[in-house]
């Protein structure tokens, strides 16, 4: 089989081996050559972060958490997330074993030809009119707070969506934050929600889903339940029928919001907690403490005992902010005699070219470093609270980052293609001057379509594949792009296939492309972008470590899918109770199996 067993630390360099022996071993039992079940599963999703990005710091940092946990636990060397691999559907991916063909979630921002739109007048029972599917930053009750430098720029989400925790969004205190407490009836806005056409009723991004999630399941088994993530809209975790309560303790303040330091100034920059990688940092440190706070049994916000749930975790956004931007602080300095911070110079973000090695630059390398010591701190606190030997921690990503090298990089603005092609279209159908109504153009192709009869879809896809574009290399130089960008196009029936739906399925792109490798739809201000389906999209670290798994490397394939049904198993639970498990047959990791309903 194609896998291997780790040799024993005393293998190891003596330093490497002190540092790691300074960090107990979570799988305690993994010499009986038996999955034991755990109390306790730590799930963490560090966006953005590729096998290579592993094997690089790994090699770099021998004594770090990340080297320790591949060497005591089971590292899968070929994981791959969902295709698409945005956030979701990669989140959704990890908490339901389910891809977009059970899921129903193509995106985090698209389209269905079964919903209405938004706030549309409707009538109970006749058929839908097609609107947009936006579980997004926009769905915050309150989404509309003045630049806190200069209101003339615009708006930003408040930081914590509802407004309960700053009055009118206006945030003096970031570490206030930790007091936000999720309320499915007040924390969203429903008039942003698609609309049913058969009840008129806006739909709940949880009862959008076609999957149960492993909260359901959990929660359901008694255990208690958390998470943490970039958007109070992830309640869509919850799955359908929760009424959006079956995750415990969500904790998602809104990384769209406007960045303040920690004194209550906003940063220099004017901009959110996700283009300012220093800011990314401060953000994910509240996460961070709010994994803390569960691990020592209590609430997010550290004033409640409750137990650790059975399943928690956060993501990391850090990385993935790292390999976007050009250029950002990597480091918020202070506070000064005066109370007072400032952040560190500008560097170079993304990946750099370094005797003949593509390697993560200063930006990245440091993003790397604050999860690894960030991780380190999760560990400790696993051990000093008594809990390594119920507890497995999964280190994952719900997505990669493309392209990895630079001189790849090729930005092109999507616009202008969308609006030459309906303007193509309307030449012969008049009364149709918006054929592709929707989509979202990271470094894929989704276009969704007014009329989706397979001679539009056709239309389009030709289109595309006889235009040339033209686009921007890393340099910000003019370049020219053969087919739009693109590699391959599927379209209408074709693109139905592709997912493994029916072709009035309704909910998948009428359109559905692969961008050549490097090609980013955007303005050139970017250095790479998630939701495609190259090799650095998708392929991402996986790592299990705790009590009873086994000190393997596993090079089979393997998808972030599988994460799902592995944190049942390793609860003791049924991962069959999974919806998707059942549609998909999505299988335990390799090398984890062991209970009857595991084979």
């Amino acid at each position: 089989m194609p896998r291997y067993t780790r040799p024993a630390l005393v293998g190891l360099a003596t330093a490497t081996a002190a540092a790691l022996c300074g960090l107990p071993a979570l799988n305690a039992n993994a010499a009986e050559g038996r999955p034991s079940a755990s109390k306790h599963v730590l799930l963490i999703s560090i966006d953005g972060m590729h096998q290579s990005d592993l094997d690089w710091y790994i090699a770099n940092h021998p004594g770090s958490t990340l080297a320790r946990l591949t060497h005591t636990g089971s590292e899968y060397t070929n994981a791959e997330t969902s295709n698409p691999s945005d956030s979701d559907p990669g989140g959704t991916a990890l908490m339901t074993g389910g891809n977009p063909r059970s899921t129903g979630v193509y995106y985090d921002v698209e389209y269905s030809h079964k919903t209405d739109e938004p706030g549309a007048a409707c009538t109970p029972g006749r058929p839908a009119t097609g609107g947009d599917v936006i579980y997004d930053s926009p769905d915050d009750a309150l989404a509309n707070v003045n630049d806190f430098i200069n209101p003339a720029n615009g708006t930003f989400p408040s930081f914590d969506e509802n407004g309960s925790v700053y009055a009118q969004g206006v945030d003096t205190n970031p570490a206030a934050i930790m007091n936000l407490k999720f309320d499915p009836k007040t924390s969203l806005n429903p008039k942003t929600f698609p609309v049913d056409p058969k009840t008129c009723k806006p739909i709940t991004p949880w009862d959008y889903l076609g999957d149960n999630t492993i909260f359901q399941v959990i929660h359901n088994a008694g255990l208690r339940t958390a998470w943490s993530d970039k958007h109070e809209v992830y309640a869509s975790f919850n799955g359908p029928g929760s009424n959006g309560q079956s995750i415990d303790d969500l904790f998602s303040p809104e990384i769209d919001s406007q960045a303040v330091m920690p004194n209550g100034v906003p940063y220099p920059q004017d901009d959110d907690w996700a283009h300012i990688d220093a800011a990314t940092k401060q953000y994910d440190g509240y996460k961070v403490q709010a994994v803390l706070d569960e691990i020592g049994g209590r609430d997010h916000s550290g004033k409640t005992k409750v137990g650790t749930p059975a399943i928690f975790g956060m993501n990391f956004q850090t990385v993935s902010v790292a390999q976007k931007i050009r250029s950002t602080p990597t480091t918020l300095i202070g506070p000064d005699a005066h109370g007072n911070y400032t952040t560190s110079a500008p560097e170079a973000g993304g990946y750099q070219w370094v005797h003949g090695k593509l390697v993560p630059g200063p930006v990245l390398s440091s993003a790397l470093d604050y999860v690894n010591a960030q991780l380190g701190r999760m560990v400790r606190a696993i051990h000093k609270d008594g809990l390594a030997g119920s507890t497995t921690i999964i280190v994952t990503a719900k997505h990669g980052q493309s392209p990895q090298d630079p001189n790849k990089l090729v930005t092109v603005q999507d616009g202008p293609i969308v609006s030459a092609i309906n303007a193509a279209w309307a030449k012969t159908h008049p009364s149709n001057k918006s054929l592709i109504v929707a989509g979202t153009d990271d470094d894929l192709w989704q276009s969704y379509l007014s009329d989706n009869s397979q001679a539009a879809s056709d239309f389009v896809k030709r289109y595309l594949w006889d235009h040339t574009a033209q686009g921007y290399d890393v340099n910000k130089k003019p370049v020219t792009v053969k087919h739009s960008g693109l590699a391959q196009i599927w379209a209408g029936a074709a693109a139905a296939h592709f997912f493994g739906v029916p072709v009035n399925n309704g909910h998948y792109p009428d359109v559905f492309g692969e961008v050549q490798q490097g090609i980013v739809y955007a303005k050139p201000t970017k250095l790479a972008e998630h939701g495609g389906m190259n090799t650095g999209d998708r392929h991402v670290l996986m790592i299990v470590d705790g009590p009873g798994i086994p000190a393997q490397v596993e090079s089979a394939s393997v998808e972030t899918t599988q994460v799902a049904p592995t944190i049942l198993s390793v609860l003791g639970l049924n991962p069959h109770e999974l919806t998707a498990v059942k549609v998909e047959h999505t299988k335990v990791l390799p090398g984890l199996a062991g209970r009857r309903w595991d084979q």
